[in-house]
């Protein structure tokens, strides 16, 4: 699957994420600024995670309006895989490409520090790796992370089978000291209808090589190279 990872001005995972790629596949990614608009010979596009526009108005508010989100609109109308991790959630969200939004978080703190994320379902191309229910650490660093939704849109994701990750303890429980930043139904990432659209607010890409202290993440990214 060959990728292509969008840079805003203020991103600054664009780096992470590409190591992660490339450590999977064999294969550097490309780097895409947020002004083009060829998305040509990708397969999947990232948005990764940072401070877009550094944040102002809402978080991916401006990054939305950006010249290559019309790109990435179409690449998802063809049925192309995208993943946004952190801002790129926000930024997804903020485009309309998936529901709800990211708010602050419900401690109204910055959040660094590792969490659990318990696989909703594995048959996914983003999951097709790890096995549904497990758990997998992977690293927190948002300050807006806080997942909402009205209730008919929440019971339309879970209706769906649309949530991809929810936080839990080690153990694989939803529990609310595992839920830090406060999302409804502990909803971590969702699944677009068609399956082809993850947004998660998470870092996989921080845990991909035990000289990172880990690779619980690499397993998405193998599953994305093998795709």
């Amino acid at each position: 699957m060959k990728a292509g990872i969008v840079v805003f001005p203020g991103i600054n995972r664009e780096r992470d994420m590409a190591i992660a790629l490339e450590r999977s596949s064999g294969v550097k990614p490309r780097m895409i600024w947020h002004k083009e608009t060829d998305l040509s010979g990708i397969d999947l596009v990232v948005i990764p995670g940072g401070f877009s526009f550094g944040d102002y108005l809402r978080c991916g508010a401006m990054a939305a309006r950006s010249p290559v989100m019309r790109a990435i609109q179409d690449h998802a109308a063809r049925g192309g895989y995208i993943l946004g991790v952190c801002n790129g959630f926000q930024i997804l969200t903020e485009a309309g490409m998936l529901p709800g939004a990211l708010l602050r978080n419900a401690s109204l703190r910055f959040l660094s520090m590792d969490c659990h994320l318990r696989v909703e379902r594995a048959d996914t191309t983003f999951t097709a790796r790890y096995q549904r229910g497990q758990t997998f650490r992977a690293v927190m660093a948002h300050g807006d992370g806080n997942y909402i939704a009205d209730t008919d849109t929440l019971d339309r994701l879970e209706g769906g089978n649309l949530i991809a990750f929810r936080y839990a303890d080690a153990a694989g429980e939803a529990t609310p000291d595992a839920n830090r930043n406060g999302s409804a139904r502990a909803i971590a990432g969702i699944y677009s209808p068609n399956l082809r659209v993850l947004g998660l607010m998470p870092h996989p890409e921080d845990l991909v090589d035990p000289l990172m202290g880990g690779a619980d993440g690499k397993p998405l990214f193998d599953a994305l190279a093998a795709a």
